[in-house]
């Protein structure tokens, strides 16, 4: 991974706490799926290839025609740089931290029936209501398809149990006792990335 969005301050550090993103505990592995690690490598090259050099172009240009400080076009490219800069550095750290763990490599039959990272897990609460999630990256959640980061409150309570342990859930509305009903192995699917279309584009015949 290149170093060149790196961070040269401390106060960067803040810069790369990106909204919606969770950060991860201090010192760990970025533990990841094969597709969202391959998600990130999409949109680190797509930024890194394509969306920046393009924005900076566009930068070069409108720099050249007037007051900068009057010059939207300049101040808006600037703006842009500066957030894909940022996303950048943020990539970069996370595919730094990166451990790809598959869901569907073999593993024995002790450890098989065992929630660690990737499991899809049955469980049914208290009142006998039964809810399916897969354990994934921090980078990875989405809650339409039952995806939950590792380091959640449910995520953690369930790790290292099997089908009829009894779990307790201390999350921030309080505490439950779960049943683990079933753990499976499976691919996980992530949404894939889409490179959004360009928003700064100039005229360079204007």
């Amino acid at each position: 991974m290149s170093k060149a969005f790196t961070k040269e301050s401390d106060q960067d550090d803040d810069e790369d706490i990106e909204a919606g993103a969770s950060p991860l505990p201090p010192g760990s592995k970025n533990y990841i799926t094969p597709g969202g690690h391959l998600r990130l490598k999409q949109e680190f090259d797509y930024l890194l290839k394509k969306d920046r050099p393009t924005v900076t172009a566009a930068v070069s240009w409108a720099a050249k025609n007037g007051d900068r400080s009057e010059n939207a076009d300049y101040q808006y490219g600037k703006k842009r740089l500066r957030e894909i800069d940022r996303r950048l550095r943020f990539l970069t750290k996370r595919l730094d931290a990166a451990e790809v763990v598959d869901p569907e490599i073999e593993r024995d039959a002790e450890l098989a029936e065992r929630v660690f990272f990737g499991a899809t897990v049955r469980y049914a609460n208290q009142a006998g209501e039964e809810n399916t999630v897969t354990i994934v990256g921090v980078d990875e959640v989405d809650m339409k398809r039952g995806h939950i980061s590792w380091i959640s409150p449910l995520a953690r309570a369930l790790m290292k149990s099997r089908p009829g342990d009894a779990v307790t859930l201390r999350a921030p509305g309080g505490v439950e006792e779960l049943e683990v009903i079933d753990v499976r192995y499976a691919r996980v699917d992530v949404e894939p990335f889409v490179p959004t279309e360009a928003v700064f584009a100039v005229d360079k015949k204007a």
